[in-house]
């Protein structure tokens, strides 16, 4: 579930709030195949990454205020979204890789996910000065619920991500605290993932379109073994005239209210998979992300932070300091699906963000647009690309 700091209201107003917004999220939002927008590729039963099993996702949202920025007081449009690859009853952790196409951004953690080849805890992410509150968090939240690791230690280095809501949002207030944090750890779930602006994607911008989070995922045939890619999006990037859905230059063809006009985002990408992968094979599928961006359009601008981390929720057990460990992992040969799935899953997930958002007034009252509807099943129409 989402969690809303309205700070104009009170408690129990805030609760009502709550629960009239989850109620219209679950019962009228669409996604982009909603719209008619055509995908490759076959879902899983929620098109999101909990179709990997034990993935969940907690969000928690932070808006209040209006009008001129006063720094400290807002206005405030921000958040954190948690990703637990096995869920918060687990403290296993799982063979993970990551990967940066341009490196104007910030994921914590990443050093020794690189040489351990294993990520122990929760993906977090969050706005870009926020990064070091929720980085503490992760460490507090973990020793407060459970024993130490495996070998006996006290000791966690999160990986905690970032994109810049500054448009929108009063990100030198610091608003994001640590019970934001905790909050989205423990409201973690399975099954279908709030989307759009939520979460760490609540300030965020796509293409000069409302952004946000997005998710999707893909189901291999039987030939395939069978396996779930489920991808996760906080996508912040790119210019609206490079936008294509579909292959239809999108963003041209709907020029109007454009945002700031330069690719000053970054888009974090999280991709997780039930396939038996070890880092190395992991670290490759992270690349592939790149090609699902480039299928809408991104080409990665230098104020853009594009990174992206890839787990295998496989391989249970494999962390555990004692012992000769058996693994299991495809050979080389049988990853050519998966990279496809990634590349399918990342192009959708983008446009399910942007799709879910919703128009927003931040800051010093710039307004963020989200992506008109009926325009882009209009325009997928004229290029003969709309599903009925």
């Amino acid at each position: 579930m989402m969690r809303f700091r309205i700070l104009a209201f009170s408690a129990a107003l805030g609760c009502i709030l709550l629960f009239v917004t989850l109620s219209a999220y679950t019962q009228t939002k669409p996604r982009a195949r909603d719209l008619g927008v055509p995908f490759d590729g076959t879902p899983g039963t929620n098109n999101a990454i909990t179709d990997v099993a034990g993935v969940e996702v907690g969000h928690t949202t932070l808006i209040s205020g209006s009008g001129k920025l006063k720094v400290g007081e807002g206005p405030v449009r921000t958040g954190v979204t948690a990703i637990l690859p096995r869920g918060k009853a687990s403290t296993d952790a799982v063979f993970g890789a990551w990967f940066t196409l341009n490196g104007n951004g910030e994921m914590t953690g990443t050093t020794w996910l690189e040489d351990s080849g294993f990520l122990d805890g929760p993906v977090m992410i969050t706005n870009t000065h926020s990064v070091g509150v929720v980085r503490d968090a992760v460490i507090a939240w973990k020793v407060k619920r459970g024993e130490p690791d495996m070998e006996g230690y006290w000791w966690s280095l999160p990986v905690v991500a970032e994109t810049w809501d500054g448009w929108l949002n009063d990100i030198n207030g610091f608003h994001v605290k640590p019970e934001d944090a905790f909050h989205a750890l423990d409201s973690a779930h399975a099954g279908p993932v709030e989307e759009g602006s939520v979460g760490g994607g609540t300030g965020m911008i796509c293409n000069e379109f409302k952004g946000g989070i997005g998710t999707s995922s893909r189901v291999l045939d039987a030939k395939a073994g069978g396996y779930t890619v489920g991808v996760l999006v906080q996508c912040n990037y790119g210019r609206r005239d490079q936008l294509r859905i579909a292959g239809v230059p999108v963003g041209k063809e709907i020029p109007e209210h454009p945002a700031y006009g330069e690719d000053e985002g970054s888009i974090i990408i999280v991709i997780a998979t039930d396939a038996p992968l070890i880092p190395t094979q992991l670290k490759r599928i992270a690349r592939r992300a790149s090609l699902g961006l480039g299928r809408n359009g991104s080409y990665s601008g230098d104020g853009s932070g594009d990174i992206f981390v890839a787990f295998s929720t496989a391989n249970a057990g494999a962390a555990s300091p004692k012992g000769i460990h058996d693994l299991k992992m495809l050979p080389n040969d049988s990853l050519d699906p998966l990279f496809l799935a990634t590349v399918q899953a990342t192009e959708e997930a983008v446009v399910n963000a942007m799709v879910a958002a919703e128009t927003m007034t931040g800051i010093d009252s710039h307004t963020v647009i989200a992506m008109p509807h009926d325009r882009l099943r209009e325009v997928l129409k004229k290029y003969n690309r709309l599903t009925e």
